[in-house]
Order: C-alpha cells, then structure tokens, then sequence
C-alpha cells in the first residue's frame, strides 16, 4: 500500500489527475476490500492535492480565480453524489471505478485544445457532473476537471493542473465526511496509503515540467487504458 501510495503521488502531482481513480483498482488488488478500496484512499488526496498545488505555485504556476466558482458548485454535487454511493455495491463502484480509469486513459490520450471562448453556465454546470461523479466513487475529480478547465475556461495545461488539485482537496472534505460516516473508509489503509501519496505528489509536481508534455501524457494514456481493460475484465 506505501508503493502504490508512492507511485500514484508522482503521476497525480505530475499530471494533476489519476490519484483516486488509480488508487481503488490497485488497493482492491491487493487485497482491501471494495468499498474500502473506493472511499480508504480519500483522506490521502486532501494533503497531497494541496501539497501538488503548492508545488505548482512556487513555480510561478498561480491557480485560476475559477477555481473558487468552482468550488461552490462542486461541493453539494459532491455530497449528492456520496449519499447515491451507499445504494451501489461494492462490486458495481469497482467497475465504475475501471471504466472511469479507462476515460482518463483516454482523455490523456487524446490531445486537449483551449477553448476559444470560456462559457461559465457550461463549466458551472460540467463542475456539478463532476462534483457528483467525485462523491460517487470517492475521486477527487482532478481527472476530469483538467480537462474541464483547459476545454471550458481556456487554461492552459500546466494552470489547469495547479487549479484541478485545489478544487479537487476542496471537494474531497464532504466527500470524505460522507463516506466516513457510511462507514467506508479504513483508516489504517488510509495513513499508510498517505505516507507514500502526499510527498510522491510533490516529487511529481516538480518533476512535471522536465517532461516532454505531448508524449509522456500520451504514453500514460495508453498504460491506464490497458490497466483499466486488464482490471474490468478480472472484476467481471
């Protein structure tokens, strides 16, 4: 659990995306029960995700002043979403949990362009789906919200990073409050899932910009893609 906490910090710091969603497929993998595997690594991705921002920041890569609208819409989408979750077993989280793997494969496999004009009654309303796909599945949501920002509010790649991971430690609280009172999260896998997670993130965040952009974010694309269709096929 401290390697996979380890190896998924350097990837979420680096490309702002995958902590949660990686995490659940490789803990239920190793033994942790599913629902424990879907809410457990949650507490981890609070302090990692700011530590992630942090790093962005001392770079000179500042958040985007969408990021606090964000927020606001994304919060009570994320508890909707965490209360649906308590009606899911834990085996049917587990597949959502692979083929929501199988689209941030594929979203980093394909290539991201700015929007030429932002529209905010889009982005508010594309933040809500989020919000309540992160509650769902107990994901921070950074993987779609890169997306989200560079298509809908014409961030750049790297601005789109730094502001995902502040949203995303923002959304994860009620998130993780909700599940905790389920009763899902364990925190044993939790603390030493987080004491691989949290400075495996900032060696990510800061070795991100040594890395050729276009290919290495291809090439991820295309090893969760194969992981998510490997792990769908074991779980069904």
């Amino acid at each position: 659990m401290l390697v996979i906490g380890l190896a998924i910090g350097v990837l979420y710091g680096a490309f702002g995306a995958g902590g949660s969603a990686f995490a659940t497929p490789l803990l239920a993998l190793a033994g942790v029960p599913a629902v424990m595997a879907i809410a457990s690594p949650l507490p981890a991705t609070i302090p990692a995700a700011l530590a992630g921002a942090w790093s962005y920041r001392r770079e000179g890569i500042n958040a985007s002043p969408i990021v606090r609208r964000s927020i606001a819409v994304g919060l009570p989408a994320a508890v909707a979403g965490a209360l649906a979750s308590d009606a899911v077993s834990g085996q049917a989280l587990l597949v959502l949990s692979g083929v929501l793997l199988v689209a941030i494969g594929v979203r980093f496999l394909a290539p991201t362009e700015p929007a030429v004009t932002p529209n905010r009654h889009v982005l508010a309303a594309a933040t809500a789906c989020v919000g309540f796909t992160a509650g769902l599945l107990a994901n921070s949501g950074g993987f779609l919200l890169v997306p989200v920002f560079v298509l809908l509010a014409g961030l750049g790649i790297r601005q789109a990073a730094s502001s995902s991971l502040l949203v995303a430690a923002a959304l994860s609280v009620p998130t993780l409050v909700t599940h905790w009172a389920l009763g899902h999260v364990d925190w044993w896998v939790a603390l030493v899932f987080a004491i691989g997670l949290v400075p495996g993130t900032v060696v990510g965040a800061r070795v991100s910009s040594l890395l050729p952009p276009a290919r290495t974010q291809r090439l991820f694309g295309a090893v969760l893609v194969l992981f998510a269709g490997w792990f769908l096929l074991r779980t069904i």
